[in-house]
């Protein structure tokens, strides 16, 4: 296989380009002069990239002809596109978005003759490690607790690595953590809450912890995969764990607010068992509160990132930082938003 050249002119493309990833992956390109084309529906939002120079595609990853329209000529997909709806009740939509996707994506890619296939994955894929730190290469051990949308995420890593050794896909995977920072249009739920707590509008939280990563930060693991990466392997790109005793009361402070209140997680995930069947009795669908969702949000403990630091040479900022950062942003557009207009 040819190695990647970072002087490489030929055209890029970023899948998933209006999402948190995917947008901040297509920014660093096209700040680094690259050319940069984007796979977009038609019906997403391109608030995200506003102003970038970058040619703007339209295409569904369930549609195979317009993959291989949008990747007919690139050196590199880097591949973003996510269902990211946990709380569905019907799970077919999670494969079809998340499995069926990336396996067309993939024999699009072998089709055009991509060079390099960057994969954002999850740290859902990864083994638990009650000893110690995570890494690459702990199996998945939680098939008995993983809910539909981690088998999803799981079954895609699954046919990613198959595809690379099987039929030669030239791609590495990246198993990012919990994403945070600026330039958050939608915004995702975790940097939503992040604001809320830093704007005084979510005064009681969960004690819970998770691993975090600056979404800058995540970017630039993709274009050093690009160049570096192994392929076959998986990276873990996460980067500080922390409690929300301490993340919730870094955001509170930047703005010279108190810390949330914290409820205990047993209690949390009881609270969420009784309303869960509730709904069940009720016959509702597509609850976002549910026992799942509160296991998960404290599962995923302190994990191992040498393997990136060493291979692609990432070196992660302090979270201490994206909280600065992340609340700084979220604080002026909400005065940009709020504004009234000038005539």
């Amino acid at each position: 296989m040819t190695p990647v050249r970072d002087n490489d002119e030929r055209p890029v493309l970023v899948a998933g380009a209006s999402g948190f990833v995917g947008s901040h992956t297509a920014r660093l390109l096209a700040g680094r002069g690259r050319k940069v084309r984007v796979l977009l529906r038609k019906t997403s939002s391109q608030e995200a990239l506003k102003g970038l120079d970058v040619e703007v595609l339209y295409g569904d990853v369930l549609d195979p002809a317009s993959l291989r329209a949008a990747m007919s000529g690139c050196g590199t997909v880097f591949y973003s596109v996510v269902d990211p709806r946990f709380w569905l009740t019907d799970p077919t939509p999670l494969y079809r978005n998340n499995v069926d996707g990336l396996v067309n994506a993939m024999d699009a890619a072998l089709e055009c003759g991509a060079q390099r296939f960057i994969f954002t994955s999850s740290m859902a894929t990864l083994g638990l490690n009650p000893n110690g730190p995570v890494t690459e290469d702990i199996p998945f051990n939680w098939l008995d607790r993983a809910s539909p949308y981690i088998r999803a995420r799981l079954e895609a890593e699954a046919r990613f690595l198959a595809y690379c050794r099987e039929k030669g896909l030239p791609g590495v995977a990246l198993c990012v953590a919990n994403t945070y920072g600026p330039d958050d249009y939608q915004p995702t739920p975790h940097n939503g809450a992040l604001w809320g707590v830093a704007s005084g509008r979510v005064k009681t939280g969960i004690d819970v912890g998770q691993p975090t990563v600056d979404i800058r930060d995540v970017a630039e693991a993709a274009l050093l995969a690009e160049t570096r990466g192994k392929l076959g392997e998986r990276y873990i790109i996460a980067n500080e764990y922390v409690r929300n005793r301490d993340f919730f009361a870094m955001a509170a402070a930047e703005r010279g607010l108190p810390a949330p209140r914290l409820l205990p997680a047993p209690l949390a995930y009881g609270f969420a068992w009784a309303a869960e069947r509730v709904m069940k009795l009720l016959r509702r669908k597509d609850y976002f509160l549910s026992a799942d969702a509160v296991f998960l949000s404290d599962v995923f403990k302190e994990m191992d990132n040498s393997k990136a630091r060493r291979d692609l040479t990432w070196n992660p900022r302090p979270v201490t930082q994206t909280v600065r950062d992340a609340v700084d942003w979220f604080a002026r557009r909400e005065q940009q938003t709020s504004a009234p207009e000038r005539f």
